[in-house]
């Protein structure tokens, strides 16, 4: 019998995201091919305290009251270095990280830039990647110089923002429209403005989580998700639709709610406007320097117009997520989809490794 694989689950963290990160880490353990690999966990609670568990604990125990939501990882308490104290686990020794911290310290490029210092392979993509799919500005520059069109935003900053520079953005945009932090997910601080009497509440409400805020039209339109997989040679899945049940595809609504919106997979679109989706996905995530997964999200207008709200480098892994949905319905089932990324990682990994690190002129 071969020698099992050996993955480092890394979830948790000290992000607003830090009860999805727990979500998707429990229906990822599950789901890994317990012949195959042989499963470590290690969890990063709020403080930033890494914790590990046996591997015979279970991963996390849900408690849901009412509209709240309570995660708690059945870790024990107790701070660790990258060598577990009480166990004595050598973690230099895993085979793969497979992080699965959504948001900031986790997916936007400083856990990566931990891992490449270390060596090691890990699971999505790398630090510059990572740090450009955070920031949804950089991000949709980047786009829009390739030609790849997103809707029309404008960037302000905590530190140079004034009551005229808010109303100018206005003027352009036009009302609704919406306000965002530039380096958050899963909709997090992101408010829907419908006239000026909510416009500077929603503005002060983003600036609590970025010194960086986007205000950016609303599209009226379809929202289409398409999930993208591979290194060099990327891959794209049949598209999803999100039809939300609220105003918008709210943080709630995704990930706690499961009446929250209505997830039509395959979308019922068309055959060249799938083409075209798929087309805009890859080559969004090879533009973003994206390697293993992103989701693509999308909106198509009326007159079948595309256009991208974001891509996601760290997707989420839930019951309900569409990224693990829309590879199942494309042929691949969630305990595969999690050998290709493994498989990815290690691919990635050796060929850095193959590259040089000094100068010689032989």
């Amino acid at each position: 019998m071969s020698k099992k694989i050996r993955v480092c689950l890394l979830f948790g963290g000290r992000s607003t995201e830090h009860e999805v990160s727990l979500m998707s880490a429990r229906s990822i353990y599950n789901n890994l091919d317990k012949n195959k690999y042989e499963v470590i966990l290690v969890g990063i609670d709020k403080q930033g305290h890494w914790l590990m568990s046996d591997k015979s604990n279970r991963l996390l125990e849900s408690v849901i009251e009412k509209n709240n939501v309570e995660i708690t990882p059945i870790i024990k308490k107790t701070k660790t270095s990258l060598i577990a104290v009480e166990s004595g686990k050598d973690l230099s020794q895993i085979d793969v990280f497979f992080p699965i911290i959504h948001g900031t310290y986790g997916e936007d490029g400083c856990l990566q830039g931990f891992f490449e210092l270390l060596g090691v392979p890990y699971v999505g993509a790398n630090v510059i990647g990572s740090a450009i799919g955070m920031d949804k500005d950089v991000q949709k520059r980047l786009l829009n110089s390739v030609g790849i069109k997103t809707a029309k935003f404008i960037t302000l900053k905590k530190f140079d923002v004034t009551n005229k520079s808010i109303f100018q953005a206005v003027k352009k945009l036009g009302f609704p429209l919406f306000v965002k932090p530039a380096s958050l997910g899963s909709s997090i601080g992101i408010v829907k403005v419908h006239n000026q009497k909510e416009l500077l509440p929603a503005v002060k409400q983003a600036f609590r989580f970025d010194t960086k805020i986007m205000l950016e039209e609303a599209i009226v339109g379809r929202e289409i998700e398409c999930s993208v997989l591979g290194n060099d040679r990327p891959q794209a899945s049949v598209p999803g639709e999100i039809v939300p049940h609220h105003e918008f595809y709210s943080y709630e609504a995704k990930y706690f709610d499961e009446n929250g919106a209505a997830l039509l997979v395959p979308a019922k679109i068309s055959p060249s406007i799938i083409r075209k989706i798929q087309t805009i996905a890859i080559k969004a995530f090879q533009t973003l320097e994206c390697f293993g997964m992103a989701r693509v999200d999308f909106f198509l207008t009326k007159n079948n117009q595309i256009l991208i709200n974001e891509i996601n480098t760290l997707p989420g892994f839930t019951k309900i997520s569409m990224y693990p949905r829309l590879w199942e319905e494309s042929g691949l089932n969630y305990k595969k989809l999690l050998d290709e990324l493994i498989r990815l990682a290690l691919e990635k990994n050796t060929e850095t490794k193959r590259l040089k690190r000094s100068y010689s002129s032989s």
